[in-house]
């Protein structure tokens, strides 16, 4: 069999996560880098946030200083390229507006915005005079936007969508938003919604696109927002269009959450499994 030539192999995407630290790895960047490594690309992080977290809660939250976070993002983007820029807790306004500035001025082909609000533990992650500079600062930089139906809410200031109707309307809704030229997308995740299934839409303005798979019982769910997310920033680069790159980020999601109760991490509400289809045969 012929070597095969690097030259010709595709060429494999950086992608950042610039997001909070969960010291459990079940969310925030180190999910984030689990779920880049596991689909194929290379993980790069800038820290926005420290917290003191684990499966059950979040006892502290440590915001770095915006100027720092300004310059871990100048310092990565002036030397590597990134391919796509996943956002997730910031937590302060002060920051969501130093990683806007760097954002609009770095300009990586696809930002996935996930406006992270509340921990699975029901612990706030965003201060409430932070949901308005998100809105403003950030929404309009995103080219894919995803929060689950209670950051729909906030975002449109208005009740959760607690139907398939409605989230439609509330995906439309937020997509109005989203005003700059080019691609945009609304990713609008249904799993608050209690049906025996967990449906997703995907919307551009013109498509209107259901993903579904089926709801998995398990209390293992921490960090699926944030993995969905990271799946998203690192398939788009690798598809041709965002419908196909969702679709095989869903797929995935649903499968590390199938495979969740086989870690064993915390009594709370623990990780999904990120390396679900990696560490099959070394799992003992």
């Amino acid at each position: 069999m012929a070597p095969v030539s690097l030259s010709s192999a595709p060429r494999i995407p950086n992608v950042v996560s610039i997001a909070g630290v969960d010291p459990s790895g079940g969310a925030g960047i180190l999910a984030d880098v689990k779920a880049f490594s596991a689909l194929g690309a290379y993980g790069c992080a800038v820290v926005a946030a420290l917290t003191a977290q684990n499966t059950r809660a979040v006892t502290g939250i440590f915001a770095l200083p915006p100027a720092f976070v300004r310059e871990q993002i100048d310092t990565l983007f002036g030397d590597v390229t990134i391919a796509a820029a996943k956002v997730g807790m910031l937590g302060q306004a002060p920051v969501i507006a130093a990683v806007a500035e760097a954002l609009a001025k770095w300009q990586p082909p696809h930002l996935v915005l996930d406006p992270v609000m509340i921990a699975k533990s029901g612990d706030a992650l965003l201060e409430k005079q932070a949901v308005g500079a998100l809105r403003e600062a950030l929404l309009p930089l995103a080219t894919l936007l995803t929060p689950n139906l209670p950051e729909a809410g906030v975002l449109l200031q208005r009740r959760a969508p607690d139907s398939l109707k409605e989230m439609r309307l509330a995906a439309e809704a937020l997509r109005e938003r989203m005003t700059h030229a080019g691609s945009r997308w609304v990713y609008l995740k249904g799993g608050h919604l209690s049906a025996a299934d967990s449906p997703d839409l995907l919307f551009d303005g013109d498509r209107m696109i259901e993903l579904s798979a089926p709801r998995v019982a398990t209390k293992n769910t921490h960090g699926t927002g944030c993995t969905l997310s990271a799946a998203l920033a690192a398939l788009l680069p690798q598809h041709a269009d965002v419908p196909s790159a969702a679709r095989a980020a869903k797929r995935y999601l649903s499968a590390a959450i199938a495979q969740a109760d086989r870690l064993a991490v915390g009594g709370g509400h623990g990780p999904v499994h990120h390396f679900h289809a990696l560490w099959r045969g070394i799992e003992r």
